[in-house]
């Protein structure tokens, strides 16, 4: 089976290049090597599956880029799906829990409760899944959430930089009132070789078991590295104003991953403790 990352260099698309089963041909593309808005066929041409994990991913910053992460998000999801189905290649595109907005009633969210994006980054992750399954009716769209990989990868995210404030000494205010489904980027990774291999389709949820608050894996983070955890404390969101709102409820409900037969997503402390390669 030949497979090809879109978006090589990302934190995910990382994650998937490093854990890849041995018997796969896999290989990873950078945006320069692959521009999703103008995707080149012959780039592709020879793929059995074509995952995207290419995304404008700066929520804060989509809000002041609209036209850019829609480019990103929504038009080149739909272009990468159009050479998928030209060359004959399962399309595997990744999306967020940010497509339900403010989602419905504290319960997790299944994939097809209302949909009420309020930035642009969902707005343009929504137009994604929906021009891709418009080209590729057969192909997944894999939501995921509050993705990390601490140590592992050298890219930020949330545990890194806990880790990188827990190696100090000053004390850390994290939000609590926003409650989502933390994620261990090779845990998915682990989970989308599965989809790959199966060429699986439709909507699933894509999430580390069980759910938290920032607050809650802020100070996971701080005891998973030797850190004292009293060193956080909780604010609300109020008191930590952004540009683009944060939804204050986003925990995604898997039971379409585990109806697709995959393999569940380990619980999200035991992926924490994971991440953290080091102690202080």
């Amino acid at each position: 089976m030949r497979v090809v990352v879109v978006g090589g260099e990302g934190q995910l698309g990382q994650a998937l290049l490093k854990v890849a089963p041995k018997d796969i041909d896999v290989r990873g593309l950078s945006r320069a090597e692959c521009d999703v808005t103008a995707p080149a066929v012959d780039k592709l041409a020879d793929a059995d599956v074509i995952i995207n994990t290419a995304a404008f991913t700066n929520v804060d910053g989509a809000e002041a880029a609209p036209n850019a992460a829609r480019a990103i998000n929504a038009v080149g999801a739909g272009a990468l799906a159009e050479v998928a189905d030209e060359v004959g290649a399962h399309f595997i595109q990744i999306s967020t829990d940010y497509v339900f907005g403010e989602g419905v009633e504290p319960r997790p969210l299944l994939v097809d409760d209302p949909k009420e994006p309020n930035t642009v980054y969902g707005k343009t992750k929504l137009e994604g899944e929906l021009a891709v399954l418009s080209v590729c009716p057969s192909a997944a769209i894999v939501r995921t959430a509050w993705l990390f990989s601490g140590d592992l990868l050298p890219h930020k995210d949330f545990v890194s930089t806990m880790l990188r404030l827990a190696r100090g000494s000053d004390p850390v205010r994290v939000v609590n009132d926003q409650w989502g489904s933390p994620t261990n980027a090779f845990d998915l990774a682990a989970g989308l070789w599965e989809v790959a291999q199966r060429q699986v389709g439709g909507v699933l949820h894509g999430v580390g078991a069980g759910q938290a608050t920032w607050y809650d894996l802020a100070r996971e983070v701080f005891e998973a590295c030797g850190a004292d955890p009293e060193r956080v404390s909780p604010c609300t969101t109020e008191e930590f104003p952004r540009p683009a709102p944060r939804p204050h409820w986003s925990v995604l409900d898997t039971s379409s991953w585990l109806a697709a037969d995959l393999s569940p997503l380990p619980e999200w402390r035991t992926a924490v403790r994971r991440s953290v390669s080091t102690k202080l």
